[in-house]
Parts: structure tokens; sequence; C-alpha cells
């Protein structure tokens, strides 16, 4: 009995200290998933620069999204979609580019974060700035932000 426990207490304490390496097939189909996150965000930014900001949001959020404003408490679930439904994009057109991201071990939660840039219609000026984008993998393989957040106030010269 005392051996059966120590060797259980030995495999918990090596598996916790990351002993046990995952197997290639299992990094590359986590470098897979991250790319394919990854290409939901460009392809939501290029829905985005097509339809306008309202069309992509609101294909791209979770049922359970999260949307992050400034002065405003998080804006959660349905109230985040009628928030979405309500906006007027018709001035300007938002468009953003991944910098970098990661993903959970699982493979069905991750992030993204990078640059935006909005540019109104009317005027010859364009504001810059940060996002932060979390994804969730839908039961359908596809994937949706389960929270969104930028701030505004970035300096770039095109």
């Amino acid at each position: 009995m005392n051996k059966i426990l120590s060797l259980l207490i030995t495999l918990s304490i090596l598996s916790s200290c990351n002993f046990f390496k995952k197997s290639p097939k299992s990094a590359n189909k986590l470098i897979d998933e991250k790319i394919k996150m990854m290409d939901a965000d460009k392809a939501f930014s290029k829905l985005s620069e097509e339809k306008g900001m309202k069309s992509a949001f609101m294909e791209y959020i979770d049922s359970n999204g999260v949307l992050l404003r400034s002065n405003q408490l998080p804006i959660v679930g349905a109230n985040a979609i009628d928030y979405l439904s309500m906006q007027l994009d018709n001035e300007y057109t938002l468009v953003w580019e991944p910098k970098g991201g990661g993903i959970a071990q699982s493979g069905d939660l991750g992030y993204t974060y990078g640059v935006y840039k909005m540019q109104p219609k009317t005027i010859d000026s364009i504001m810059y700035g940060t996002y932060v984008s979390i994804w969730k993998k839908q039961n359908d393989g596809s994937w949706r932000f389960v929270l969104n957040s930028g701030n505004e106030g970035l300096n770039i010269n095109e």
C-alpha cells in the first residue's frame, strides 16, 4: 500500500513539474489552433473594414461576450449585443492588426493583442490605439471573442 501511495505522489509531483512533456503532435495541434484564432482576429478586422464595425462585432462576439469601454461598467452578454446593435458606424472605418497572442494548453481559449486604426470618413485625421481580445473556441470549431477592450491615444506616424 505504501509503495502505491509513494508512486502516486511521485507521479503527481512529476506531472506538476512538467516532467511529462507534450508530444509533438499535441504541440502542433496547439500551434494550428493559435493560427486559426489569429486568422479569426484578422478576418474580424477585414469584416469591420468591409461591412462596418457593428456588423463585425455582432458576427464575432460570443453570446456571453464582454465589452470593456471607457467610462462604462463592463457590458456583458445580451447587453453587449444590444449595445453593439445600437452603434452608428457609418462615419468611420475601424481596422486593426493583431501583433501577437497566446493559447491555453486546452486549445480552446486564447488571446490576441495589437493596434487599431479608426479613420473618420469626413475628417482627414486618424486615431490609433491598442486592443486585446480574449477568444473562445466554439463547438463548431470557430473562434468568437469573449472579452474585448482597447486603449486610445497611440501615436503612430504612417
